[in-house]
């Protein structure tokens, strides 16, 4: 007995810098015949990611918060236009009554390892639809994706209070210039270093190279005009980054 074909589909491109986690994601829900999702391009970078969507005009993008180039949330800010304009297709349990198929915006979900706040926050503010952890089953992200595709809002356990906790709140502090001048990875790296992590350990974290930690910590310094990794310390315990 043949397998019914899925009564929906959608359009999706994966962006994210490990190869291995791509490939895995693929396998789980790109059967397209059962799960009804079409992996339609990937991207492991901000440059990669921009353009593959613009080129695909997809329905949903798995997006990565942490990437080379400037993180999840470079990869939404240049990707705005098309957010807003006509993609190529679907979310589509079919066509609309006049014949021809909805033509949506582009929707991103964030699909991290991180589960901080502030990544959290971010992207929402950035323009993400949803997020949810790397620990979500395979069936669990196909549901999540045509939900996205439909308009809703997907967030794993825990994580909707921070976005309900920063937009609810009356008393919004001023953005912080000084943090805002640092990309998604070299945030990451800064709490990293503010909880006493060591190098090596950082690079083991972060799947990077012991040099990319010394060049992120030298442009930490540099932009936020500090001397060492103590008074990194010092100003990210101050701002609650650790």
């Amino acid at each position: 007995m043949t397998e019914a074909a899925p009564e929906r589909s959608a359009r999706v491109v994966l962006v994210d810098d490990h190869r291995m986690f791509r490939t895995g994601v693929r396998a789980e829900i790109g059967r397209t015949e059962v799960t009804g999702i079409d992996v339609v391009g990937e991207a492991d970078d901000v440059d990669s990611a921009v353009r593959v969507v613009a080129e695909t005009r997809p329905d949903v993008v798995l997006l990565d918060v942490h990437l080379p180039g400037g993180g999840g949330v470079e990869v939404l800010r240049r990707s705005a236009g098309v957010m807003g304009e006509g993609s190529g297709g679907a979310a589509r349990g079919a066509s609309d009554k006049s014949g021809g198929e909805r033509r949506e915006g582009v929707k991103f979900l964030a699909l991290s390892v991180s589960d901080a706040a502030d990544d959290v926050i971010g992207v929402i503010r950035g323009g993400a639809r949803g997020y949810v952890t790397k620990t979500i089953t395979g069936a669990d992200l196909v549901n999540a994706i045509f939900r996205i595709a439909d308009g809703d809002a997907v967030f794993s356990p825990r994580l909707a209070g921070f976005v309900l906790d920063a937009f609810a709140a009356t008393d919004t502090p001023p953005v912080d210039e000084d943090l805002d001048r640092l990309t998604q990875r070299e945030r990451e790296v800064l709490r990293l270093i503010a909880r006493g992590y060591a190098y090596k350990e950082i690079a083991k974290q972060l799947f990077i190279s012991v040099k990319t930690v010394e060049s992120h910590v030298s442009a930490v310094l540099r932009k936020l005009q500090l001397s060492n990794r103590h008074e990194l310390t010092r100003w990210a315990t101050a701002r609650r980054l650790v």
